[in-house]
Protein backbone atom coordinates (compact mmCIF):
# COMPACT_ATOMS: atom_id res chain seq x y z
CA UNK A 1 0.00 0.00 0.00
CA UNK A 2 1.39 3.25 -0.93
CA UNK A 3 1.88 5.50 2.04
CA UNK A 4 1.61 9.58 1.39
CA UNK A 5 3.66 11.69 3.25
CA UNK A 6 2.01 14.51 5.16
CA UNK A 7 3.36 18.05 5.71
CA UNK A 8 1.73 19.95 8.78
CA UNK A 9 2.11 23.59 8.42
CA UNK A 10 0.06 25.15 11.35
CA UNK A 11 0.20 23.73 14.52
CA UNK A 12 -2.14 25.45 16.74
CA UNK A 13 -5.40 23.47 18.04
CA UNK A 14 -6.46 21.94 14.87
CA UNK A 15 -2.90 21.22 13.31
CA UNK A 16 -2.35 19.50 16.48
CA UNK A 17 -5.25 17.32 16.16
CA UNK A 18 -4.51 16.54 13.00
CA UNK A 19 -1.61 15.24 13.85
CA UNK A 20 -3.06 13.04 16.33
CA UNK A 21 -5.70 11.56 13.87
CA UNK A 22 -3.15 10.73 11.57
CA UNK A 23 -1.32 8.65 13.78
CA UNK A 24 -4.23 6.21 13.71
CA UNK A 25 -4.07 6.18 9.89
CA UNK A 26 -1.57 3.53 8.14
CA UNK A 27 -2.16 5.27 4.51
CA UNK A 28 -0.17 8.40 5.58
CA UNK A 29 3.37 9.45 7.18
CA UNK A 30 3.81 12.82 8.72
CA UNK A 31 7.42 13.80 7.49
CA UNK A 32 7.15 17.22 8.11
CA UNK A 33 6.17 19.99 10.76
CA UNK A 34 5.97 23.53 9.92
CA UNK A 35 5.35 26.11 13.31
CA UNK A 36 5.62 29.53 14.45
CA UNK A 37 5.18 29.79 18.02
CA UNK A 38 9.07 30.08 18.92
CA UNK A 39 8.73 28.80 22.03
CA UNK A 40 7.96 25.35 20.08
CA UNK A 41 10.90 25.77 17.17
CA UNK A 42 13.31 22.79 17.28
CA UNK A 43 11.45 20.48 19.47
CA UNK A 44 9.92 16.96 18.57
CA UNK A 45 6.04 17.18 17.94
CA UNK A 46 5.03 14.36 19.63
CA UNK A 47 6.82 15.52 22.67
CA UNK A 48 4.95 19.06 22.43
CA UNK A 49 1.60 17.20 22.58
CA UNK A 50 2.17 14.93 25.56
CA UNK A 51 2.82 12.04 23.17
CA UNK A 52 5.92 9.41 22.54
CA UNK A 53 8.59 10.97 20.31
CA UNK A 54 8.28 10.74 16.49
CA UNK A 55 11.22 12.22 15.21
CA UNK A 56 9.61 14.88 13.65
CA UNK A 57 10.61 18.34 14.54
CA UNK A 58 8.84 21.45 14.46
CA UNK A 59 10.43 23.81 12.02
CA UNK A 60 9.93 27.16 10.93
CA UNK A 61 12.33 27.21 7.78
CA UNK A 62 9.65 26.31 5.49
CA UNK A 63 11.36 26.40 2.32
CA UNK A 64 13.78 23.56 3.99
CA UNK A 65 11.22 21.67 5.29
CA UNK A 66 9.15 21.02 2.14
CA UNK A 67 12.30 20.40 0.41
CA UNK A 68 13.36 18.13 2.79
CA UNK A 69 10.15 15.91 2.42
CA UNK A 70 10.01 16.02 -1.49
CA UNK A 71 6.47 16.06 -1.93
CA UNK A 72 3.17 14.71 -0.94
CA UNK A 73 0.31 16.75 0.97
CA UNK A 74 0.65 19.76 2.89
CA UNK A 75 -2.33 20.08 5.82
CA UNK A 76 -2.53 23.81 6.18
CA UNK A 77 -4.00 25.64 8.86
CA UNK A 78 -2.60 29.14 9.81
CA UNK A 79 -5.40 30.96 9.06
CA UNK A 80 -8.64 31.96 7.39
CA UNK A 81 -8.85 34.34 4.68
CA UNK A 82 -7.74 33.89 1.54
CA UNK A 83 -5.37 36.90 0.59
CA UNK A 84 -3.50 36.61 4.05
CA UNK A 85 -2.66 32.79 3.50
CA UNK A 86 -2.15 32.74 -1.04
CA UNK A 87 1.68 33.63 -0.76
CA UNK A 88 1.66 30.31 1.72
CA UNK A 89 -0.28 28.09 -0.47
CA UNK A 90 1.73 29.22 -3.47
CA UNK A 91 4.83 28.62 -1.66
CA UNK A 92 3.28 24.52 -1.17
CA UNK A 93 2.15 24.36 -4.97
CA UNK A 94 5.58 25.92 -5.96
CA UNK A 95 7.09 22.76 -4.27
CA UNK A 96 5.18 20.18 -5.71
CA UNK A 97 2.80 19.20 -2.49
CA UNK A 98 -1.25 18.94 -3.08
CA UNK A 99 -2.59 21.00 -0.10
CA UNK A 100 -5.75 20.63 1.66
CA UNK A 101 -6.15 23.97 4.16
CA UNK A 102 -8.93 24.57 6.58
CA UNK A 103 -9.16 28.52 5.85
CA UNK A 104 -12.79 28.80 5.75
CA UNK A 105 -12.55 31.05 2.41
CA UNK A 106 -11.01 28.51 0.91
CA UNK A 107 -13.66 25.82 0.89
CA UNK A 108 -14.96 28.08 -2.34
CA UNK A 109 -11.66 30.54 -3.05
CA UNK A 110 -13.74 31.78 -6.38
CA UNK A 111 -16.21 33.49 -4.36
CA UNK A 112 -13.22 34.91 -1.72
CA UNK A 113 -10.98 36.35 -4.64
CA UNK A 114 -11.19 35.12 -8.69
CA UNK A 115 -7.71 36.98 -9.40
CA UNK A 116 -6.09 35.16 -6.76
CA UNK A 117 -7.81 32.00 -7.23
CA UNK A 118 -7.07 32.15 -11.46
CA UNK A 119 -3.45 32.99 -10.21
CA UNK A 120 -3.24 29.56 -7.59
CA UNK A 121 -5.36 27.48 -9.90
CA UNK A 122 -3.09 28.13 -12.56
CA UNK A 123 0.41 27.18 -10.84
CA UNK A 124 -1.38 24.14 -9.40
CA UNK A 125 -1.60 22.92 -12.42
CA UNK A 126 1.51 24.21 -13.84
CA UNK A 127 3.26 21.81 -10.85
CA UNK A 128 0.86 19.32 -11.26
CA UNK A 129 -0.51 19.52 -8.31
CA UNK A 130 -4.47 19.92 -6.18
CA UNK A 131 -5.48 22.19 -4.06
CA UNK A 132 -8.22 22.09 -1.61
CA UNK A 133 -10.22 23.88 1.21
CA UNK A 134 -12.34 21.92 3.12
CA UNK A 135 -13.59 21.58 7.00
CA UNK A 136 -16.97 20.85 9.28
CA UNK A 137 -18.63 24.75 8.25
CA UNK A 138 -17.97 25.45 5.72
CA UNK A 139 -17.23 22.52 3.58
CA UNK A 140 -19.55 20.11 5.35
CA UNK A 141 -22.75 20.53 7.60
CA UNK A 142 -24.34 23.93 6.10
CA UNK A 143 -23.38 22.91 2.28
CA UNK A 144 -21.95 19.36 1.08
CA UNK A 145 -24.23 18.16 3.40
CA UNK A 146 -27.06 19.56 2.10
CA UNK A 147 -26.18 19.27 -1.35
CA UNK A 148 -25.84 15.35 -0.84
CA UNK A 149 -29.45 15.72 0.15
CA UNK A 150 -30.70 17.10 -2.90
CA UNK A 151 -29.93 13.87 -4.42
CA UNK A 152 -32.93 12.52 -3.08
CA UNK A 153 -35.23 15.74 -4.73
CA UNK A 154 -37.19 15.64 -8.05
CA UNK A 155 -37.15 19.23 -7.70
CA UNK A 156 -35.75 21.73 -5.26
CA UNK A 157 -37.86 25.35 -4.43
CA UNK A 158 -35.53 26.10 -1.29
CA UNK A 159 -33.10 25.45 1.50
CA UNK A 160 -32.52 26.25 5.13
CA UNK A 161 -30.01 25.21 7.41
CA UNK A 162 -28.94 26.18 10.61
CA UNK A 163 -25.75 25.15 12.82
CA UNK A 164 -26.74 25.61 16.86
CA UNK A 165 -23.21 25.30 18.33
CA UNK A 166 -21.62 25.88 21.86
CA UNK A 167 -18.48 28.24 22.04
CA UNK A 168 -18.18 27.56 25.31
CA UNK A 169 -14.31 25.27 24.73
CA UNK A 170 -13.17 28.18 22.05
CA UNK A 171 -10.72 30.32 23.82
CA UNK A 172 -10.29 34.31 24.13
CA UNK A 173 -9.31 34.81 20.35
CA UNK A 174 -13.18 33.45 19.16
CA UNK A 175 -14.31 35.42 21.99
CA UNK A 176 -13.17 38.62 20.42
CA UNK A 177 -14.14 37.51 17.34
CA UNK A 178 -17.83 36.33 18.76
CA UNK A 179 -18.18 39.94 21.17
CA UNK A 180 -19.23 37.45 24.03
CA UNK A 181 -18.59 39.02 27.16
CA UNK A 182 -19.09 43.03 25.73
CA UNK A 183 -22.53 45.42 25.46
CA UNK A 184 -25.06 44.99 22.90
CA UNK A 185 -23.91 48.33 21.88
CA UNK A 186 -20.16 47.57 21.74
CA UNK A 187 -21.28 44.20 19.85
CA UNK A 188 -22.79 46.82 16.97
CA UNK A 189 -19.49 48.80 17.01
CA UNK A 190 -17.54 45.94 16.58
CA UNK A 191 -19.57 44.50 13.82
CA UNK A 192 -19.41 47.96 12.17
CA UNK A 193 -15.47 48.13 12.63
CA UNK A 194 -14.85 44.59 11.66
CA UNK A 195 -13.65 43.55 14.42
CA UNK A 196 -16.95 41.21 15.09
CA UNK A 197 -16.90 38.83 12.15
CA UNK A 198 -19.44 36.50 13.49
CA UNK A 199 -19.15 32.80 11.15
CA UNK A 200 -16.47 33.02 8.18
CA UNK A 201 -17.73 30.95 5.20
CA UNK A 202 -21.40 31.73 4.51
CA UNK A 203 -20.55 33.05 0.79
CA UNK A 204 -18.55 30.21 0.94
CA UNK A 205 -20.99 27.89 1.50
CA UNK A 206 -24.32 29.32 -0.65
CA UNK A 207 -22.22 29.63 -3.41
CA UNK A 208 -21.50 26.17 -3.62
CA UNK A 209 -25.21 25.19 -3.33
CA UNK A 210 -26.04 27.51 -5.76
CA UNK A 211 -23.65 25.87 -8.06
CA UNK A 212 -24.63 22.12 -7.84
CA UNK A 213 -28.20 23.57 -8.60
CA UNK A 214 -27.34 25.41 -11.27
CA UNK A 215 -28.97 28.50 -9.50
CA UNK A 216 -27.43 32.26 -10.54
CA UNK A 217 -27.84 34.20 -7.63
CA UNK A 218 -28.92 38.22 -7.45
CA UNK A 219 -26.68 38.41 -4.20
CA UNK A 220 -25.91 37.23 -0.86
CA UNK A 221 -26.54 39.47 2.22
CA UNK A 222 -25.51 38.08 5.71
CA UNK A 223 -27.06 39.69 9.12
CA UNK A 224 -25.17 39.55 12.24
CA UNK A 225 -26.73 40.11 15.59
CA UNK A 226 -26.33 40.10 19.29
CA UNK A 227 -27.17 36.78 21.55
CA UNK A 228 -28.08 39.28 24.93
CA UNK A 229 -27.62 36.56 27.81
CA UNK A 230 -30.11 36.58 30.63
CA UNK A 231 -28.26 34.27 32.85
CA UNK A 232 -24.76 34.42 33.89
CA UNK A 233 -22.61 31.93 32.09
CA UNK A 234 -18.96 31.52 32.70
CA UNK A 235 -16.11 29.81 30.72
CA UNK A 236 -12.46 29.14 31.24
CA UNK A 237 -11.65 32.22 28.81
CA UNK A 238 -14.51 34.24 29.68
CA UNK A 239 -17.60 35.55 31.91
CA UNK A 240 -20.63 36.76 30.89
CA UNK A 241 -23.22 38.78 33.61
CA UNK A 242 -26.71 38.94 32.36
CA UNK A 243 -27.19 41.81 29.58
CA UNK A 244 -23.79 41.01 27.87
CA UNK A 245 -23.34 39.41 24.95
CA UNK A 246 -23.01 35.24 24.71
CA UNK A 247 -22.47 35.23 21.19
CA UNK A 248 -23.07 36.09 17.65
CA UNK A 249 -26.56 35.20 16.20
CA UNK A 250 -25.45 34.84 11.93
CA UNK A 251 -27.35 34.42 9.15
CA UNK A 252 -26.71 34.54 5.71
CA UNK A 253 -29.46 34.76 2.68
CA UNK A 254 -28.93 33.45 -1.22
CA UNK A 255 -31.59 35.72 -3.22
CA UNK A 256 -33.11 34.67 -6.81
CA UNK A 257 -35.29 36.90 -8.83
CA UNK A 258 -35.78 38.53 -5.69
CA UNK A 259 -36.22 36.18 -3.27
CA UNK A 260 -34.08 34.17 -0.26
CA UNK A 261 -34.16 30.98 -2.03
CA UNK A 262 -31.32 29.84 0.84
CA UNK A 263 -31.31 30.62 4.13
CA UNK A 264 -27.84 29.40 6.18
CA UNK A 265 -28.28 30.28 10.08
CA UNK A 266 -25.21 29.78 12.42
CA UNK A 267 -26.26 31.04 16.30
CA UNK A 268 -22.84 30.72 18.42
CA UNK A 269 -22.86 31.26 21.95
CA UNK A 270 -21.17 30.24 25.15
CA UNK A 271 -23.16 27.76 27.97
CA UNK A 272 -26.22 27.77 25.74
CA UNK A 273 -27.54 24.76 27.86
CA UNK A 274 -28.21 27.95 30.63
CA UNK A 275 -30.62 29.06 28.67
CA UNK A 276 -32.13 25.57 27.51
CA UNK A 277 -30.82 25.93 24.04
CA UNK A 278 -30.30 22.32 22.67
CA UNK A 279 -27.41 22.66 20.18
CA UNK A 280 -27.46 20.57 16.32
CA UNK A 281 -27.49 20.77 13.16
CA UNK A 282 -30.63 21.44 10.99
CA UNK A 283 -31.21 20.97 6.92
CA UNK A 284 -34.65 21.69 6.00
CA UNK A 285 -35.34 22.15 2.26
CA UNK A 286 -38.61 22.62 0.31
CA UNK A 287 -38.39 20.54 -2.85
CA UNK A 288 -40.57 17.46 -4.17
CA UNK A 289 -40.07 15.52 -1.70
CA UNK A 290 -39.29 17.92 1.09
CA UNK A 291 -36.74 16.87 3.01
CA UNK A 292 -35.93 17.09 6.97
CA UNK A 293 -32.91 16.66 8.58
CA UNK A 294 -32.34 16.96 12.49
CA UNK A 295 -28.82 15.75 13.78
CA UNK A 296 -28.48 16.03 18.24
CA UNK A 297 -25.80 17.37 19.17
CA UNK A 298 -24.33 19.16 16.71
CA UNK A 299 -21.38 17.49 15.24
CA UNK A 300 -18.13 18.71 16.85
CA UNK A 301 -16.49 21.61 15.08
CA UNK A 302 -13.15 20.94 16.14
CA UNK A 303 -12.83 17.02 15.38
CA UNK A 304 -15.23 17.41 12.35
CA UNK A 305 -12.72 19.54 10.54
CA UNK A 306 -10.29 17.43 11.36
CA UNK A 307 -11.51 14.17 10.28
CA UNK A 308 -12.28 16.31 6.70
CA UNK A 309 -8.88 17.46 6.69
CA UNK A 310 -7.57 13.84 6.89
CA UNK A 311 -10.31 12.02 5.21
CA UNK A 312 -9.56 14.21 1.98
CA UNK A 313 -5.79 13.41 1.81
CA UNK A 314 -6.40 9.72 -0.29
CA UNK A 315 -8.83 11.77 -2.65
CA UNK A 316 -6.65 15.42 -3.10
CA UNK A 317 -3.65 12.67 -3.43
CA UNK A 318 -5.21 11.04 -6.44
CA UNK A 319 -7.63 14.11 -8.23
CA UNK A 320 -6.61 16.21 -11.48
CA UNK A 321 -3.85 19.05 -10.96
CA UNK A 322 -5.56 22.66 -10.24
CA UNK A 323 -7.80 24.45 -7.31
CA UNK A 324 -10.98 22.64 -6.65
CA UNK A 325 -13.94 22.54 -4.17
CA UNK A 326 -16.19 19.11 -2.82
CA UNK A 327 -17.64 20.15 -6.33
CA UNK A 328 -15.10 18.78 -8.10
CA UNK A 329 -14.23 15.57 -6.16
CA UNK A 330 -16.00 12.78 -4.78
CA UNK A 331 -17.78 13.44 -1.49
CA UNK A 332 -16.21 13.15 1.73
CA UNK A 333 -16.11 9.55 3.87
CA UNK A 334 -14.09 7.84 5.93
CA UNK A 335 -10.60 7.37 4.79
CA UNK A 336 -10.71 3.77 5.90
CA UNK A 337 -12.41 2.64 2.32
CA UNK A 338 -9.29 4.26 0.93
CA UNK A 339 -6.53 2.12 2.23
CA UNK A 340 -6.34 -0.62 0.32
CA UNK A 341 -7.09 1.83 -3.04
CA UNK A 342 -3.75 3.72 -3.14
Amino acid sequence: MHTINVVLWGLGAMGSGIYKVLLERSGAEVAGAIGRNPAKLGQDLGQTLGLQPGGIIISGDVRSVLEKVGGGVVIHSTGSFFKEIHHELMQAVRAGFNVITIAEEMAEPWEADRELAKELNEEAQKYGVTVLGTGINPGFVLDALAICLTGACCSVRKIEAERINDLSPFGSTVMATQGVGITPEEFKTGVDKGTIVGHIGFKQSISLIAQALNWELDQIVEEKEPIISSTYRETPYVKVEPGLVAGCHHRAYGYKNGEAVITLKHPQQVCPEAEAIETGDYIRIEGDPPVNLSIKPEIPGGQGTMAMAVNMIPVVAAAAPGLKTLLDLPFPSCWSRFEQAY
